[in-house]
């Protein structure tokens, strides 16, 4: 059994890992990093040989994980892919969206080599993707994909409560298991359950560490967290101002909607209007759609229904006003340049009645990180096409973070007491804190360290 970490730098950006095992061939993921442009974008494919590859999992939609898919698929042309039924529909609007970012990109930035795949190669490529249900076993010994529990390699899907569709795969082999965990929360949010994992004991786990190199507070509870985002609101409004909020379109838009819900339910917010981007819209459509398909906390709600979002998308964004007692939750959440959150920031960041809330990640590079680490009166550069602008809104940070803690994410190691660990999905010091932590608290389990590029066996 091997192991190969295909992601180009040791960090979170265009996860996708190789498995070598009862001799075959699988790709876990296979993410676009945000940072990149063109193929450096992509993970390492050209480490694996042309059509090499006998099957590719997908663990969730987001786009570190999934969108150098269809690159991939065009150099391994066999391959089926496996995932949800969730993530399989929800994967098809974000690749096609991100046709569409590529598109733009060529046209305003200049990169040549954009698109690095189009609307048509996607569609042809669908016929190969396998929307798989939870808890149940999927063949790789023969030529097609099946059900079999007695087959030598099989595949199963946990939900592991980070967005919906997404879950933590394990693989069967030759007597032994293998249990990738993707991005994974072990506590309920406001849209989805707490991941529902296997208890029993694996031989490798292979696991995310994004937030190792951050200490829960003591005393931090989600509840408390969304009652000080609820002050925050009020707050701005007294002010004669707005709150814009950078979210992710998928995930974290759909976990916000219904906290507004509760938040407005018990008064603890007005009812004002509210705006969101059109990929969100979109998304939020199949989370309302697949309510009843997928472990949800509330699943008779209907977010488009019951908060009745205005939705901002297209030309027309640079035309809606920004008015006082609003809300603007729009994507990216990173703020990145030409995104519907950029625009709208950089037209309040100076305003000192206005507030611009973060609620999750933000890379210390992105536009979200350079707001974050300045000071009120710093010129910040929002957008390199235009002028930096003096911050004077108010910014808070608040932690809805749908990625596990690391003290949820040690103690899941130490339950399931693997022989072997293997460390992946973070940046330096986070795994440096797991390898310490594991080390120390689960002594039995030898920890991985997976350098970029080089086969590790396993």
């Amino acid at each position: 059994m091997e192991f190969l970490n295909l992601t180009r730098r040791i960090e979170i950006g265009s996860n996708c890992y190789c498995l070598d095992i009862a001799g075959k061939r699988i790709v876990i993921d296979c993410g676009m990093h945000p940072k990149m442009e063109g193929m450096e974008a992509t993970p390492d494919l050209g480490l694996l040989p042309h059509d090499s590859v006998d099957a590719i999992i997908l663990s969730h939609a987001h786009h570190d994980h999934v969108g150098s898919l269809p690159v991939l698929m065009r150099q391994q042309p066999r391959a089926p892919v496996l995932m949800t039924e969730p993530t399989r529909q929800l994967a098809g609007v974000m690749l096609h969206n991100s046709v569409s970012v590529m598109m733009k990109q060529r046209e305003e930035l200049g990169i040549a080599s954009y698109p690095l795949f189009t609307h048509q190669e996607i569609e042809g490529q669908v016929k190969r993707w396998h929307g798989c249900p939870l808890h149940q076993r999927f063949s790789l010994d023969a030529e097609r994909l099946g059900s079999n529990e007695t087959d030598e390699i099989s595949v199963e899907f946990f939900p592991s409560g980070h967005v919906l569709g997404a879950a933590g795969v394990m693989i069967r082999a030759q007597g032994r298991k293998i249990f990738y965990t993707g991005d994974v929360s072990f506590e309920d949010q406001n849209v989805s359950c707490a991941a529902r994992f296997p208890n029993g004991p694996v031989d490798v786990l292979i696991t995310e560490t994004t937030r190792g190199d951050t200490e829960t507070p003591p005393g931090f509870t989600r509840a408390g967290e969304k009652l000080r985002l609820a002050a925050a609101i009020n707050a701005a409004f007294e002010r004669g101002g707005c709150v814009v909020m950078p979210l992710f379109a998928l995930g974290k838009t759909q976990e916000l909607l219904a906290m507004f819900h509760e938040l407005r339910t018990t008064d603890r917010i007005p009812v004002v209007p509210l705006y969101i981007g059109g990929l969100s819209t979109k998304l939020t459509e199949l989370y309302d759609k697949l309510a009843h398909d997928w472990p949800r906390l509330v699943p008779e709600m209907q977010l488009l229904d019951t908060l009745a979002p205005f939705v901002v998308a297209g030309r027309s964004a640079g035309d809606t006003p920004i008015k006082e007692h609003r809300i603007y939750a729009l994507s990216s959440g990173m703020m990145t340049e030409k995104t519907l959150s950029n625009g709208f920031a950089r037209r309040i960041l100076a305003e000192p009645q206005h507030s611009l809330f973060f609620v999750g990640y933000s890379d210390p590079e992105s536009p979200a990180g350079r707001i974050k680490s300045a000071k009120p009166g710093d010129l910040v550069v929002v957008d390199p096409a235009f002028p930096p602008v003096p911050l004077r809104c108010h910014v808070e940070q608040f932690n809805f973070s749908s990625h596990g803690t690391r003290e949820s994410i040690l103690a899941y190691v130490k339950k399931l007491a693997p022989k072997k660990v293997v460390l992946v999905h973070g940046d330096a010091p986070a795994i440096r804190w797991f390898q310490k932590s594991i080390a120390s608290e689960a002594p039995s389990s030898e920890v991985v360290l997976p350098e970029p590029g080089v086969w590790i066996v396993l």
